[in-house]
């Protein structure tokens, strides 16, 4: 492994970690980043990487979130211990399996096209640009007013099918996958606290079903791994998972006293910034 290219994982790694969680697209975040410190490993190694190494972060969401995950679980009943389920959490199981039914359609069947014409600077940041101006649009709406659903118990199966709608949206780079469903959530009425909540359970079958696909293509495609490449992967994933053990309780704390705002003109501001600095200059290139 070399030492440059190390860094540049690691701070990849930095970069998923944080983005993965928040709503600004951790996708097109380590895009951009991959433009201007370009991992010297392939094409085809990166458009894995990318997607693997969030695999680090779903740990973290099933390390903070555990007894709000498993629902089975050992109670002492007159000296004598027995395994109990919570259907409630096995009903909350139910409806992010069902959440994740039209992106995994859609991403099954689009993946190499989406890849091959919209992983691109100018993709990324209109995306970026107009859910920046959809966070600031909901939000206003929603000012000053009580959200009717406050837990992800009060989430319904329909509620979680029009939330997994919104995240189809997410398969085009610079959308944020965070960011489409939070938005889906908060227009049926959600509250951010169990919408970021209901955002974070989704991502662990979705994340692990998209890289397990990235994986396969990559080992069928060019027959496995050198020694360098499976250093680069597991620091990628080893730095997503201790970053995101902050970002998502930094979010977590952060919307229950703030609204996504500041993640619109975040967004915007980013997009801008792209347009200027990637886009328009490769136009004159």
């Amino acid at each position: 492994m070399k030492f440059i290219e190390i860094l540049k994982v690691i701070l990849l790694g930095i970069v998923e970690g944080i983005t993965e969680w928040l709503p600004v697209s951790s996708t097109g975040h380590m895009l951009l980043l991959d433009a201007i410190f370009t991992l010297n490993e392939g094409e085809a190694f990166k458009e894995m990487f990318f997607v693997v190494i969030q695999l680090g972060a779903i740990l973290a969401v099933v390390l903070l979130f555990w007894n709000k995950l498993f629902p089975w679980r050992k109670e002492q009943t007159d000296g004598k211990s027995r395994m109990i389920t919570d259907k409630s959490i096995l009903s909350l199981w139910g409806k992010v399996l069902v959440a994740c039914i039209p992106a995994g359609v859609i991403g099954i069947l689009f993946d190499d096209f989406l890849e091959a014409h919209l992983h691109t600077p100018l993709v990324i940041s209109l995306m970026l640009i107009l859910y920046g101006a959809a966070f600031i649009v909901i939000e206003q709406r929603n000012k000053n007013k009580e959200l009717p659903l406050q837990t992800t118990d009060e989430i319904t199966y329909k509620h979680a099918l029009i939330i997994g709608a919104f995240q189809v949206l997410s398969l085009i780079p610079g959308t944020s996958r965070s960011g489409a469903t939070i938005i889906g959530a908060l227009l049926v009425g959600i509250a951010r606290p169990a919408g970021a909540e209901f955002t974070f359970f989704l991502a662990i079958p979705v994340m692990a079903g998209a890289s397990a696909i990235k994986l396969l293509k990559f080992l069928l495609d060019s027959g496995g791994f050198t020694g360098a490449q499976v250093g680069y992967l597991l620091i990628g994933a080893l730095v997503a998972f201790a970053v995101s053990l902050f970002a998502i309780k930094f979010l977590m704390n952060f919307v229950k006293k703030h609204d996504f705002t500041v993640f619109g003109w975040y967004r915007i501001a980013l997009g801008a910034l792209v347009i200027g600095t990637l886009v328009i200059p490769s136009l004159f290139a």
